[in-house]
């Protein structure tokens, strides 16, 4: 399978608490919701489809946690007749990275405790289309240093969000991306999907 990450994120790079207030207010954080006003039923159709292409899905624990409480046990999970990331969500693999998390209660999960690197490598090995990581922002930049993801997609906001936790660092791994689909919708949210293709060349004095 290859590994697919899924990240919703503002023009100014932030990720953190893009569905409600309460969602994630660590470090203070106060602009949470930014994303769902955006919102359409394209652009809701179109996550559904991503959603329901993937055969597992991997998360960082506290993604896992919100996904959980939301999709797993309230009442987005009790919907999985009507709505498709419900029915994805529900249906297939789920695996959380942590080192903490020992009694999941969401149904088909498996804690990745040891190893990361060698499970996330036996997982891509297995038959089947995509496994996908949604949110989990500390993960996602784990997996790129580790050369681990095969595909970016990126939702981007037309928003400046102004604080909060941005998807990059300050300081990272330089990576080349090949742009391969790209897409807009109504309310100006745009799709990138991205492949990484080593390092960037750079200009030479």
């Amino acid at each position: 399978m290859k590994l697919t990450t899924v990240t919703n994120v503002s023009v100014d790079g932030v990720i953190q608490g893009l569905g409600g207030q309460s969602e994630d207010r660590r470090h203070g954080f106060e602009r949470g919701g930014w994303a769902l006003p955006l919102f359409d039923t394209e652009i809701e159709t179109f996550l559904g489809q991503v959603y329901q292409r993937s055969d597992a899905f991997l998360f960082g624990r506290r993604t896992y946690e919100i996904f959980a409480n939301s999709w797993g046990t309230g009442s987005w999970g009790t919907d999985q007749g009507h709505n498709p990331i419900s029915l994805a969500l529900n249906t297939r693999p789920k695996y959380v990275a942590s080192t903490t998390l020992t009694d999941p209660e969401w149904t088909d999960t498996t804690v990745l405790s040891g190893d990361l690197s060698a499970a996330v490598r036996e997982l891509k090995a297995k038959p089947g289309n995509e496994i996908q990581v949604h949110g989990s922002g500390n993960l996602v930049r784990w997996l790129l240093a580790n050369y681990l993801v095969d595909e970016i997609t990126l939702l981007t906001y037309p928003v400046v969000v102004g604080q909060g936790m941005r998807l990059f660092p300050e300081t990272g791994p330089d990576i080349a991306l090949d742009l391969v689909d790209y897409r807009t919708f109504p309310k100006g949210i745009t799709v990138q999907v991205y492949r990484p293709s080593g390092r960037p060349r750079y200009a030479t004095d």
